[in-house]
């Protein structure tokens, strides 16, 4: 009698002690992840660094540049780190958050209620919308996603984009590791559009030299951030502080107009 009640006091401690371990873990990481940045004095990022004009190497210079990648120098700065640019397929972007290989992604990850129960994110630093690319020579119309039922439609793998196609039956959805495969394939005439970021689209059709068009924009706005590992609410506050204060003094909205043309740092524009 008397070892049983050893035994259940034993395991009545262990589970004690579980449960404080999860309960703590979270507030732990937190400060770990701040600490362990400014120990490293570098901010670790993912990027995937073919997405222009997010996140791109420069055909003349070779550096990386772009808007998330002014943002992530704004946000470095603000926390007295260097950034380390990471360089990461879009489908492993944010696996590599969860893992701890980088800090944060600042990739234009849009910002979903699936998203938010696995990750953190920071206030949002870009408004953008879903836009459909076409072939200039195309003579189909599509309003929505709903009329390429039985046509061919490009995304990144991984992607919101890959999930808001799939979720439309009659699609054959391709999925592409990154744009510029994917819209290699549209101007040949493997696929017959494609669905990605607007502000990615407005660009494109000034720079790129491909036979290609905008098409209607489908589906709602959507909100960009910055994505952490959630139980790391410092690190978050920080994050937060700096783009709101990147917003009030119009830093933004500056960077915005620089790349996109528009000011897509606001929710109405």
């Amino acid at each position: 009698m008397l070892e049983a009640v050893r035994k259940g006091r034993r395991r009545m401690v262990a589970g004690v002690a579980v449960a404080l371990v999860a309960i703590l873990l979270p507030a732990a990481h937190g400060a770990d992840l701040m600490n362990e940045a400014r120990a490293r004095g570098v901010l670790r990022i993912a990027v995937e660094g073919t997405y222009p004009p997010f996140n791109f190497k420069d055909p003349k210079t070779g550096h990386l540049t772009g808007y998330d990648v002014e943002v992530a120098r704004l946000v470095a700065a603000g926390l007295k780190l260097k950034p380390q640019f990471v360089f990461t397929e879009w489908s492993a972007i944010l696996p590599a958050v969860t893992s701890g290989k980088v800090d944060a992604a600042i990739s234009q990850v849009i910002i979903t209620p699936e998203r938010e129960q696995a990750f953190d994110f920071s206030v949002p630093y870009t408004y953008s919308s879903f836009q459909l690319i076409v072939r200039k020579n195309e003579r189909a119309t599509y309003r929505s996603l709903a009329d390429l039922k039985g046509r061919k439609l490009g995304v990144r793998q991984g992607s919101v984009f890959e999930q808001q196609a799939k979720e439309v039956k009659g699609i054959e959805v391709r999925s592409y590791p990154a744009v510029p495969e994917n819209l290699q394939d549209l101007a040949f005439g493997r696929i017959d559009a494609s669905l990605d970021d607007s502000l990615m689209v407005n660009y494109l059709l000034k720079h790129s030299e491909l036979p290609i068009k905008a098409g209607p924009r489908v589906g709602k706005d959507a909100r960009i951030g910055i994505a952490i590992r959630k139980g790391n609410p410092q690190f978050k506050a920080a994050a937060d502080r700096i783009l709101t204060q990147a917003r009030a003094d119009g830093t933004l909205r500056r960077l915005s107009l620089k790349w996109f043309g528009i000011d897509a740092s606001s929710a109405t524009r």
